[in-house]
């Protein structure tokens, strides 16, 4: 990985993990184009970076995590479940990873599943959430275990059908990427280290890199998409995520037919 790819993966991570269109779908997409997503180090590049972006919303939110003890306790409810089944399902989680056909269907069922979402349960009033909602959303999230799924989308997707408002359901699932994407950046980063890989500098400085870039691009995302989302809706992201999984689909069968020829 030389350090424009690496740029250009963070800001793919930074516009798309908080967007219900699938940032893991997306970093294997890009990575498989520039050649790099069998590395051993991309995999861990595209875990790290993460950091980066759960930090801008801690920085956005930055008086609602000091809000009440209440705040954590539901947020730890919420993100049990991923806890369970990723721990559970690691190793088949891994191998679906590499599967570009595994992302591109879960985009298509996913956009036609946004396309309906804002049918099916409007803006909700509630803008409280119980410790079940909680708990609910959490479910609803580990969907996103599933590559191409997104685990935003699935989250806010799960507090909508709980009734809640989409700025309380998508604010909620930003909460939780912190504790999700933060453990399950500490754990990939534990597995490595105990295969015994090691970080060249130059991989460092990638890293940083990364993290920086994901972060202010998040940013950014965060804001315009709660302005969007709370105006207009998800059908736009649908009609994306269906495009992008067909694209996907034409171009590894054409990559296919190449490579027989």
């Amino acid at each position: 990985m030389d350090t424009l790819q690496a740029i250009v993966l963070a800001i793919i991570e930074g516009i798309t993990e908080f967007l219900p269109v699938s940032s893991t779908g997306h970093m294997i997409i890009a990575s498989s184009f520039f050649g790099i997503a069998q590395e051993d180090f991309t995999k861990l590049f595209t875990i790290v970076i993460q950091l980066g972006t759960i930090f801008s919303v801690v920085v956005l939110y930055f008086k609602r995590f000091f809000q009440s003890v209440d705040f954590y306790l539901k947020l730890l409810v919420a993100f049990l479940p991923a806890v369970f089944l990723g721990l559970l399902l690691s190793d088949y989680i891994d191998s679906l990873l590499e599967n570009p056909i595994t992302v591109a269907i879960s985009l298509i069922i996913g956009g036609f599943i946004l396309l309906k979402v804002d049918d099916w349960f409007g803006d909700g009033e509630q803008t409280e959430i119980s410790y079940l909602t909680a708990l609910k959303i959490g479910f609803f999230q580990c969907i996103a275990m599933i590559p191409g799924v997104s685990r935003s989308g699935a989250s806010i997707v799960g507090g909508m059908s709980q009734k809640l408002s989409r700025k309380v359901a998508a604010e909620f699932s930003f909460f939780l990427a912190v504790p999700t994407m933060l453990g399950a950046t500490v754990k990939k980063s534990y597995d490595y280290y105990e295969a015994g890989f090691q970080l060249s500098s130059d991989q460092v400085n990638l890293l940083i890199i990364g993290n920086v870039v994901g972060f202010i691009v998040a940013l950014i995302a965060i804001k315009s998409f709660i302005t969007y989302l709370s105006k207009h809706g998800f059908k736009i992201f649908g009609y994306y995520r269906i495009f992008a999984g067909i694209a996907v689909l034409l171009i590894h069968f054409f990559i296919q037919e190449l490579t027989v020829i």
